[in-house]
This record gives structure tokens, C-alpha cells and sequence, in this order.
């Protein structure tokens, strides 16, 4: 199973990427993938060890599963750098604490934008999933478009969303960058797409959509964040 969520202050999206996680039920595993806004470290990094601690508490990193990924793959590199000063990964991991807390994660950040680079971290993912026999959920974190008018930016997240919901990976990228959508985490959208298809996923659902304008009540410049399952 996979699933897109936002990464915005919880107060502006908490309730989209809280609807999501709702839905779910408890995996054995998961994958956290998100873009790589700083610039900071490898273009592709993963981290094989360690643990993430949050106010909440710590989240180990699923040794084995990330040690497969990374072998599998021939863009990933190990680099904590990439993550040490990027919220997009670690501002779902209180979700993932309060109801699974007991689950291990793998962060995956996402700086290349090239399509064959995700596709190379989607199948890579997949082939780890599938060789663990974990039941595994993949987590894409992103944002939709970035300080445009609302009606501007429901039509351009629509094309995305649509993209998504019919489990297009490449399509997905190609509007984006056709389309100029500044959703910041197209690259581990993509990804996640590969991998879910790969491992089955046959559907799609829009579980919310919100903008900024929502709690701000600013609808002349908006950041959009959609929750969708994939499963």
C-alpha cells in the first residue's frame, strides 16, 4: 500500500495527512520518501541505521529492509546529510508513533528529478518489499502547488491527482514539469507510484484536498496538500 501526505505546519495540513493515517491499517514496516528541499547531501540518500527522535520519542530505522533497498538500487546513496536539516520525512513520523509505535521506518530523500532516477528507487523498493515478504507501507511526502491563487492551484493539483489516482508514474512526472506544478514532492511521488504498481496496487483514492487558504482564509496565494491512498 502507499500513500501521499502532506508535510506543511500540522496546522495547515495536519488534518489532510491526519485523514490519511486513519484509514490505515497497521503495516509491518514502512517507507518514508520525501523531496530534499536544502540541497544538503547525496541526490539520492538513504539512511541503513540509526534512529529518528521526535518529542514523542525514537523511530529506529529498519536495518534489513533498507540495506536491501540500497542494494538494489544504482542511484541511492548512504547519507545522513541529505537529512538533518529536512522536515519533509520527519514531520510524519508523530503519526506513524501515536499509531503504530512500534513500527521501524526507512527515509529515502529525493533530490533528482530525473525520471529514471525514480524509477530506479521505485524498483528498487519494490524488489526489497518483495524479497522481504514485510507487509510494507510506502509513504510519499509532499505539497501540491506553492503561493498561487486557490483556483489556480485546485486546477493545476487536479492534473497531478489525476495522474496519481490512475497509478501513472511517468505521466505524473511529465504534467508536473509540462504543467510548471510546483509540488515539491513529485520526485517521491513517482517513485512511490513505481513501487506500488509494481507490487500490485490496482486503485487510487482522493481521501482529502485543502489549501492554506482554508485556516488563513488567504485565498490569493495558497499552498495545496492532498491525502490519497494506493492500494
Amino acid at each position: 500500500m502507499g500513500v501521499v501526505v502532506p508535510h506543511a505546519g500540522y496546522i495547515y495540513s495536519g488534518a489532510v495527512a491526519g485523514a490519511v493515517y486513519a484509514r490505515l491499517d497497521p503495516p509491518e514496516s514502512c517507507v518514508v520518501l520525501g523531496p530534499n528541499h536544502t540541497g544538503l547531501g547525496a541526490a539520492a540518500a538513504i539512511m541503513t541505521s540509526g534512529t529518528w527522535e521526535t518529542p514523542l520519542g525514537e523511530v529506529t530505522i529498519d536495518t534489513e529492509l533498507a540495506r536491501a533497498i540500497l542494494d538494489r538500487s544504482r542511484v541511492l546513496e548512504e547519507d545522513d546529510r541529505a537529512h538533518r536539516k529536512e522536515h519533509a520525512i520527519e514531520v510524519q513520523l508523530p503519526f506513524l508513533q501515536i499509531l503504530f509505535p512500534d513500527l521501524s521506518f526507512v527515509p529515502i530523500s529525493l533530490m533528482s528529478h530525473e525520471y529514471g532516477a525514480c524509477r530506479d528507487v521505485g524498483q528498487a523498493l519494490a524488489e526489497a518489499i518483495q524479497a522481504s515478504g514485510k507487509q510494507v507501507l510506502l509513504i510519499a511526502s509532499t505539497d501540491m502547488s506553492h503561493y498561487i491563487s486557490r483556483e489556480l492551484a485546485e486546477r493545476k493539483d487536479r492534473m497531478a491527482i489525476d495522474a496519481i489516482l490512475d497509478l501513472d508514474p511517468e505521466r505524473l512526472h511529465a504534467t508536473v514539469l509540462r504543467e510548471r506544478i510546483s509540488m515539491c514532492g513529485f520526485h517521491p511521488t513517482t517513485a512511490m507510484l513505481v513501487a506500488a504498481k509494481t507490487l500490485g496496487a490496482s486503485r487510487g483514492e482522493l481521501v482529502r484536498y485543502a489549501t492554506s487558504g482554508d485556516v488563513t482564509k488567504d485565498h490569493a496565494s495558497v499552498v495545496g496538500y492532498a491525502g490519497l491512498i494506493i492500494r
